[in-house]
């Protein structure tokens, strides 16, 4: 029998939670150190170049932003859709993916050279450029997303939730959309030439956004002392399955199109079956690593009862994401640019050449604490915010739950 859904603050022990934010406040601490290094000698101490000018920094503020539309996935299917068993998991779905936004775009801004240059960006807009309609989408999916939290927590305003989050939902993929279409719309980059970056972004996003919340609600619950049943972890587990599944379908499918395309076969010969880590990556990385093996702990007759493979499976979608956002970055700047179609071209400017890249301490240091802002803020808000349903237990949200 399905009961009424009361949410309230975390309140783990506080020493763990201070223990928390002195953890995360030193990692961020640590990258702001790095950005400091940057600041002062110049982006030459990194692993960056003039070929491969969007370094490791960047792969983590993609992933944290294409991760936090996907966190919201949860929550609109509760507004949206009216999937009522998702609706107690609706505020820390919400609360996680504006923590993930402010993660991701805290290491883009950092990382852009020279951060105070951004106020450029943010009052001279050139509406042809992909970027400059980014900043309005970040920006609109904060303000969207916290107007529809406090439609979800203040009672006289729930009446309002299912219209805010219908807004949040929309906007939330013309968000990914646009994050996905940077690289769809460089077409000097054989790597990125194509429109099914959009949509393949916005699969992605799903996946990693509920990969993420799995083991962020895991994790708090668990140390909050608070029951999760086996009707909530079984949907997220099979809806986690499906999304998995779906970005490799988009995978072979923007690869078989370009193994189509002459234009793009070369590129697709050094990414598939080349010599180098990007090949690896993607294949022991991407696919095996954060693509089938979580299928397998997922979907496997003696994996899919056990909640630590789910939990395991999860984390692999995360590490394999991060990978996968590796490869389409850099792979993509690392085969060189064809300035002249069917001629071999060389040069002491390294034109035709393969650009290599290892990144610096500094990039690490600086990804890093982007994730740690993201989990900085997610353990602060929820000791702040009643965010969390006080109970997951079947009894509480099936509502086909039958005392034995």
């Amino acid at each position: 029998m399905k009961k009424q859904t009361s949410f309230s603050q975390f309140s783990n022990n506080s020493f763990f939670y201070w223990s928390l934010l002195v953890l995360f406040g030193g990692i961020i601490l640590i990258g702001l150190l790095a950005v400091h290094q940057m600041e002062h000698h110049g982006h030459h101490i990194t692993g960056m170049s003039q070929q491969i000018v969007w370094g490791l920094p960047h792969v983590f503020a993609i992933f944290l932003i294409v991760a936090a539309s996907g966190a919201l996935n949860i929550s609109s299917m509760s507004s949206v859709f009216n999937r009522t068993h998702y609706k107690p998991l609706s505020r820390l779905s919400a609360m996680l993916s504006i923590c993930l936004l402010a993660g991701g775009l805290a290491v883009l801004v950092l990382d852009l050279g020279r951060p105070d240059r951004l106020i450029v960006a943010m009052t001279h807009y050139n509406f042809k450029s992909i970027f400059a309609w980014n900043i309005i989408l970040y920006n609109g999916f904060f303000a969207i997303v916290f107007v529809y939290i406090w439609m979800m927590m203040e009672q006289k305003m729930n009446k309002f939730s299912k219209l805010a989050g219908f807004f949040a939902f929309l906007w939330r993929l013309i968000l990914t959309t646009g994050t996905g279409s940077i690289f769809g719309f460089l077409f000097a980059r054989e790597a990125y030439d194509a429109a099914i970056m959009g949509p393949m972004f916005v699969i992605m996003s799903f996946s990693f956004g509920l990969a993420f919340f799995m083991l962020v609600m895991g994790l708090l619950y668990k140390l909050d002392g608070r029951q999760i049943g086996d009707y909530v972890f079984n949907k997220l587990r099979k809806l986690l399955g499906v999304f998995i599944a779906a970005v490799l379908y988009f995978v072979i499918v923007k690869h078989l199109t370009n193994l189509y395309a002459a234009e793009h076969t070369d590129m697709e010969y050094f990414m598939l079956f080349g010599d180098n880590i990007y090949t690896q990556l993607f294949w022991y990385g991407q696919v095996l690593l954060g693509g089938l093996l979580p299928l397998i702990m997922l979907y496997g007759p003696l994996c899919k009862k056990s909640r630590l493979t789910g939990y395991l499976a999860a984390f692999l979608v995360v590490l394999g994401g991060l990978i996968q956002i590796y490869v389409i970055v850099i792979g993509g700047q690392a085969y060189p640019l064809v300035l002249f179609p069917g001629m071999e071209v060389t040069s002491s400017f390294f034109d035709g050449t393969i650009n290599s890249y290892i990144p610096s301490k500094y990039e690490i240091a600086l990804g890093v604490s982007g994730v740690a802002i993201t989990l900085l803020a997610i353990v602060f808000a929820s000791r702040i915010l009643p965010v969390a349903a006080d109970n997951l237990s079947d009894e509480y949200v099936n509502p086909h739950f039958k005392k034995k």
